[in-house]
This record gives structure tokens, sequence and C-alpha cells, in this order.
């Protein structure tokens, strides 16, 4: 079996339309695959890196929240022990602050990053507790608000917003890493376009010279040889290796040339035995 089909494949003969449809498909194919591998490739890797991005924005978002929450609630602080006779202590939403928290821990990637978030709201939980001394402060005689607030309470406070500004950092950090991760990710993603470009040229100029050589010149030769039979009467001696209909056609063209010279000849003859006829 295995022999039968070698011996069809040997015999099986390629037309012309079917050589030049066959190159043709396969540049175009190499052309479309490539182009699916770079729009998939560029894809995936947009969607990866625009969600990292994404979450990086609303960490820096949170992140802010908070410390425009803490900044304003520290500064009615600094009010109430600004003015004398005050005993009221500034509300703070806390339900929001801890939703701006757990949507900052939500929104970090790495284990690192969380870390620091939970950092956050250790600091933040120590502040509050020391923020809650303020009525106990405002109604000793012995303890000195103003020195309570800058020695103790801005303490804390500072303590934590050097944690937001830790945690700032390293978000801003990683969005710079995910910056250049798909910048990187977008040379990757159009490397198979390129090449696909680079390798349609070299096809298309292979089958240029394919073309030159197998068709183009012989048309030309056959033309040469059939302008040399009809102008100078010289025989057309032009062949060339080939199973496709080209060389069909000069075998053809060989043959109607080779019976029009043999009928050149028998009238030639015709006519000279007619005129020895007619001399004698």
């Amino acid at each position: 079996m295995f022999k039968k089909f070698r011996t069809r494949i040997k015999g099986y003969r390629m037309t012309m339309r079917m050589k030049l449809t066959l190159a043709l498909s396969s540049i175009a194919m190499i052309l479309i695959i490539s182009s699916v591998i770079s729009i998939l490739e560029y894809t995936r890797m947009s969607n990866y890196v625009s969600t990292l991005i994404a979450d990086n924005i609303e960490s820096i978002n949170a992140a802010q929240k908070i410390a425009n929450e803490t900044d304003a609630y520290n500064l009615q602080i600094l009010s109430v022990v600004g003015e004398d006779g005050a005993n009221e202590v500034p509300d703070f939403n806390r339900e929001a602050f801890i939703s701006h928290c757990d949507s900052l821990r939500s929104a970090l990637s790495s284990i690192n990053k969380q870390n620091l978030a939970d950092s956050l709201v250790y600091s933040w939980s120590a502040y509050m507790l020391t923020s809650l001394e303020l009525p106990n402060v405002l109604q000793s005689d012995f303890i000195d608000t103003r020195s309570w607030y800058f020695e103790r309470l801005q303490v804390v406070y500072n303590r934590m917003h050097r944690d937001i500004d830790v945690l700032n950092t390293a978000i801003f950090s990683e969005l710079r890493r995910n910056s250049e991760t798909f910048e990187r990710g977008f040379y990757r993603s159009i490397i198979p376009g390129a090449v696909a470009v680079g390798v349609g040229i070299v096809l298309v100029l292979l089958l240029l010279t394919f073309i030159l050589a197998f068709y183009v010149n012989p048309i030309y030769k056959m033309l040469r040889g059939l302008n040399n039979y009809r102008s100078l009467n010289k025989k057309y001696t032009y062949s060339f290796e080939g199973d496709d209909q080209l060389k069909e056609l000069n075998d053809g063209l060989t043959e109607v040339i080779e019976e029009n010279q043999q009928l050149r000849k028998r009238v030639r003859t015709l006519r000279d035995a007619i005129s020895q006829k007619d001399i004698q």
C-alpha cells in the first residue's frame, strides 16, 4: 500500500496554476498565522498589564483617600487642642477608613505590599487609640494639651504618615515596573509580525526568482526561438526540463514548427518538380 502511495506521489504532476497558487498561499498563510499570534500575544499582555496598572491606580487612590482623611482628622484635633475651653472630640468615619484599607489591601498583588497595608492599619489603630485620649486630656488639669498633641499624638501620626509614604513609594515602583513590562510585552508581541513581514519579503523574492527562472525566462527564450524561425528560418531548438503546461506549450510549439518546416520543404520540392516539368 505504501509503495502504491509513493508511486502515485511520484506520478503526480503539479500544474503551473497549482504551483503559483501553492507558493502564494504559503506566503499568505505565514502572514496570517504570524498576525494572529501577534494579536493574541498583544491582547494577552495588554489585558494582563492593564489589570495590574488599574490595581496600582486603585491602590494609589485608596492610599490618597486614607492620607486625606487622616490629615483632615488630625487638623480637627489640632484645632480642638488650640482652642481654649473646647472639649468636643472630632468625629472620624471609621467604617469608610476600614473600607479604604480593605480595598487597598485587595488591590495589592504582592505579599510585600499587603504587609505594608497591614502596617498602615496597625499604625492607624495606634493613632486612633492615642487620639481617643483627647477627652481625658481636655478634662485634665495636669496635662498640657499642646504637649500631648506634639509629643505623643503627632509622633504616632508621623509614623502612620511614614507608612503611607512607604506604601505609596512601593505602589509607584510597582506601577513603573508594570509600565516597563507592558513596553517589553509590546515589543515582544510585534516580533512575530516583524518576523512574518521579513519572511514574507524573503518568500516574495524567492517566488519572484522562481517565476523569472522557470516561467518568464523560458517564455522569452521560446519567443526568441520563434522569431529566429520566422525571420531567419532557423530551426527551433530550445528545450527545457519540466512537467507543467509551459513544457507542453514548448513541446507543442516545437512540433508545430517542425511540421511547418516539413510542409515548407514539401511545397518547395513540389514547386521544383512543377518547374522542371514546365521546362521539359
